[in-house]
């Protein structure tokens, strides 16, 4: 057994050992996404993996090793945008957000720079990269974003961050919503109005297979377009929390080539305002073996979240809990 999974080990074991079985139940909620896209699973299996309510079974008894007590929820929300303000306004403990979008809200720049900054954001984990879809119905002929030019194209629901993105890719490639027949739906309707023949294109933001585009390709033809050029390559070098990212061929039926397209990170966030024990917890419960296989066997971007990629990308300070954990665990140097 490799030096750092032994340290990780002992941390969690140490914050297993050091809380009382017998616990009041404390709730812990986690906002997502939409039903058919990549946070709402995720969120599901680390809601049930931290999880370990009152009369549960220890940890070392087979039961689970979430923190005692505690009882966490995964739900549906509008994405990054939506779950930041939540979080600033109290009615979530916590969220998934893409790393530009906490950024921008934590330091009040970007597309927070005219309204006033998250200041108590706080980070728990970088968990896996999102790659950024522009999906085009194979009969539209779009094969680059400038090709969106008066065609039909849903750009997600207010308050994601692939609205965000999204606009910034078009005016990459010289375009406005002024330019396109833009619409706001979540990806599973904007999939459904595609099958009909009544949308050209949409984006979504979120880790692959996301199951509102399987599902669509399955139906019918589509095509990924590729997020490349001069155009990509300034993304680039003006947002620092893109990536140039690859879709597999095959991950989508009738889509057999790869597509390079960019990314951004997801991340757990929430608010310096909550207890640094209970943090520090719920991230040691996140790095414990049992959540491991979770992780592996829930979803397919389930691999992609590691602990030895849970510091990379983060722009904005550590909750102190998830600090003191990463600093046990030997992840965070002084």
């Amino acid at each position: 057994m490799s030096s750092f999974k032994t340290t990780m080990l002992a941390a969690a074991a140490a914050v297993l050992g050091t809380v009382a079985t017998a616990q009041d139940p404390q709730f812990f909620r986690i906002g997502t996404g939409g039903t058919a896209g990549t946070y709402y699973p995720i969120g599901g299996l680390i809601a049930n993996a931290i999880s370990s309510p009152p009369g549960s079974r220890a940890c070392e008894e087979g039961g689970s090793c979430g923190v005692p007590g505690l009882i966490a929820s995964a739900l549906s929300a509008n994405g990054s945008v939506a779950n930041v303000n939540a979080i600033a306004g109290g009615t979530l403990e916590s969220g998934f957000a893409q790393s530009d979008v906490a950024t921008w809200a934590q330091t009040g720049t970007g597309i927070w720079a005219d309204r006033d900054a998250v200041d108590s954001l706080r980070a728990i984990a970088s968990l896996y990269p999102e790659t950024i879809h522009l999906v085009a119905s194979a009969e539209s002929g779009i094969s680059s974003p400038a090709d969106l030019a008066g065609k039909t194209v849903s750009l997600d629901e207010p308050g994601s961050g692939t609205l965000v993105d999204a606009r910034i890719i078009l005016e990459a490639y010289g375009l406005s919503e002024d330019d396109i027949e833009a619409e706001y739906l979540k990806p599973d309707q904007a999939g459904e109005r595609m099958r009909d023949g009544a949308m050209d294109a949409f984006f979504f933001v979120g880790g692959f297979p996301a199951g509102a585009i399987a599902e669509l390709a399955s139906q019918t033809d589509i095509t990924i377009v590729p997020i490349t050029g001069e155009q990509a390559e300034g993304i680039l070098g003006e947002y620092t929390f893109f990536a140039e990212n690859t879709v597999p061929g095959g991950t989508y039926e009738g889509v057999s080539d790869d597509v390079t397209t960019l990314s951004v990170g997801a991340q757990w966030v929430t608010s310096a305002n909550q207890p640094e024990e209970l943090i520090y917890n719920i991230t040691a419960a996140l790095w414990n073996d049992s959540t491991r296989a979770l992780l592996d066997a829930g979803h397919q971007k389930g691999a992609a979240i590691t602990a030895e990629t849970a510091l990379d990308g983060i722009g904005i300070p550590l909750h102190a809990g998830a600090e003191r954990f990463y600093r046990e665990a030997g992840l965070l140097e002084d």
